[in-house]
């Protein structure tokens, strides 16, 4: 059996709980609280953050900590259902967009908006800061153009087929989706990609995640919106 602990607004949780729905892989779901760790927890993680997977084999218990581990463990112990790429070329595009997003994108946008708008509240921490959010607002924009830029060129975002750089992009979207920080209508093209993301059934549980003290637009869970 496994067990993800997760955080359900946690883009790098939500990106194991996908990889792991790809590969059509049982597991339960272990909610923490990433600003109130147990001890637990930091037995399992010394790191203390989301995502960490633990699997039950004959040999023993598994820990593996962290969402690349997670994914590129379940990738090499299950080879129905690859989400890495099938030609090496693909596979290294794949890595170097699962980078943009785990570090360019969470650096210059979630820093910004997802500190403002989901962690003050969470923990607390006083209303956003209006001159933050324009900020991560204008990375945004950045990087969805790139994003579109990706798109004209392949179906999916490292090639022609349904990647890790999907499933990376695709998490964080929908964190800050359920905000309500993306305008659809006006990257038509990226909304296509995420309708076909959102239709995957790794994806659907995910859309039903709920956060107190935040609700999401009334569309954030439509296939048709």
């Amino acid at each position: 059996m496994r067990t993800l602990y997760h955080w359900p607004l946690d883009p790098a949780s939500r990106q194991a709980r996908i990889a792991l729905g790809e590969k059509k892989l049982k597991f339960r779901l272990e909610p923490i609280n990433p600003w109130s760790i147990s001890e637990k927890y930091l037995a399992l993680s010394p790191e203390g953050t989301p995502p960490t997977l633990v699997e039950a084999t004959p040999d023993g218990q598994i820990v593996i900590t962290g969402v690349r581990a997670i994914s590129e463990y379940v990738e090499d112990t299950t080879s129905r259902h690859p989400i890495l790429g099938p030609t090496p070329r693909d596979r290294a595009e794949a890595r170097r967009l699962c980078s943009w997003f785990d570090e360019k994108f969470t650096q210059e946008v979630n820093a910004y908006l997802l500190h403002e708008k989901v962690e003050k509240i969470v923990t607390g921490g006083g209303n956003p800061d209006t001159a933050i959010l324009r900020a991560g607002r204008d990375h945004l924009n950045f990087h969805l153009e790139y994003m579109v830029w990706l798109l004209e060129q392949r179906p999916w975002l490292a090639g022609h087929d349904f990647s890790m750089a999907d499933i990376a992009a695709g998490a964080h979207l929908s964190c800050l989706d359920f905000l309500g920080e993306v305008h659809w209508k006006n990257w038509p093209r990226l909304k296509e990609w995420y309708q076909k993301f959102k239709s995957r059934p790794s994806v659907r549980p995910i859309l039903a995640d709920r956060v107190p003290g935040l609700t999401p637009p009334r569309y954030y869970a439509d296939l048709d919106f």
